[in-house]
């Protein structure tokens, strides 16, 4: 039997790993996202990244090391990059998918009364902090007919604990003119359920706001695929 010729199986290889991402792309541009399993679809999103790699085994790896495909767009960089195969331009393109989605939900509050469009707030929430390793405390700054003047991000923690200063709080509400506020923190453990100092915080918070005219519509909890409204829990 002849000797295959120097170079000639990686030419197969390429030949092949082509071919099944031109077969790829093709059932994507079919099927769209429901003819992909959840690695196939991270195969996809790291073709222009890795464009000589054999992004299967990467794709898989990353299911296997976060449990999920949002689990691992919502990873921290320095876990991805422990992955073996993905690079920073790699890592990038995940992040930038994360933050597509964030970008999304957001822009579906904009110019919206955010009392009226309760289930997009959620959406846009559960896609920014549901998956975070760390606690964050954030703020949604509303006007007098509930529209949204600005979200931000007041305090990042450990994972169980952000500090949270009330008066730091109700500055940033005057600055803002806003004469409403939705609080919200996520539970990286997953579980939404308030917590004693929750409580205690968000009733110091209320205390110092009543007396400027500023209301706390709600304060709510981002666990995994859940959470909690205070107003709910009638704890407001």
């Amino acid at each position: 039997m002849k000797d295959p010729e120097p170079g000639s199986s990686d030419k197969s290889d390429a030949s092949g790993h082509k071919g099944h991402r031109q077969r790829l792309r093709e059932r994507f541009r079919k099927t769209g996202e429901q003819g992909l399993a959840d690695y196939e679809l991270l195969e996809f999103l790291l073709f222009s990244a890795l464009p000589r790699q054999d992004t299967k085994p990467i794709a898989k790896a990353l299911l296997q090391r976060f449990g999920s495909f949002s689990a691992a767009l919502a990873a921290p960089r320095e876990r991805l990059k422990e992955v073996t195969g993905l690079s920073d331009i790699s890592v990038d393109t995940l992040k930038a998918v994360h933050a597509a989605i964030i970008r999304y939900h957001r822009s579906e509050l904009n110019e919206r009364r955010l009392l009226d469009s309760w289930s997009k707030v959620i959406s846009y929430l559960q896609a920014s902090m549901e998956l975070s390793t760390v606690e964050q405390f954030r703020i949604l700054f509303l006007d007098k007919k509930n529209g949204l003047i600005a979200d931000e991000v007041q305090q990042t923690g450990t994972v169980d604990h952000t500090p949270v200063y009330p008066r730091e709080v109700i500055r940033r509400a005057l600055e803002h003119s806003a004469t409403a506020l939705i609080l919200v923190h996520n539970h990286p453990s997953g579980d939404p359920t308030p917590s004693r100092a929750d409580i205690q915080m968000t009733q110091k918070i209320i205390e110092v706001a009543e007396p400027l005219g500023i209301e706390v519509h709600d304060h709510i909890i981002v666990g995994l695929r859940t959470n909690v409204s205070f107003r709910g829990m009638q704890l407001i």
